[in-house]
């Protein structure tokens, strides 16, 4: 079973994706600032679950 962080992370990241996507189409800067932040918050939450699950396999 995958860790929470890695599920939790690849949402964000999705919903940051399609923020920027809006973004874009409206024309709404600040919307696609903001998803773009939000994928990369979604890409690092990813990895540290990512790295729980090294670990916990490891132990």
């Amino acid at each position: 079973m995958p860790d929470q962080d890695r599920i939790e992370g690849a949402a964000k990241n999705m919903g940051g994706k399609i923020k920027e996507a809006a973004g874009k189409v409206t024309g709404d800067e600040k919307l696609k600032a903001e998803g773009r932040a939000d994928q990369v918050e979604g890409k690092v939450q990813n990895a540290v679950g990512g790295l729980k699950d090294t670990i916990r396999d490891k132990s």
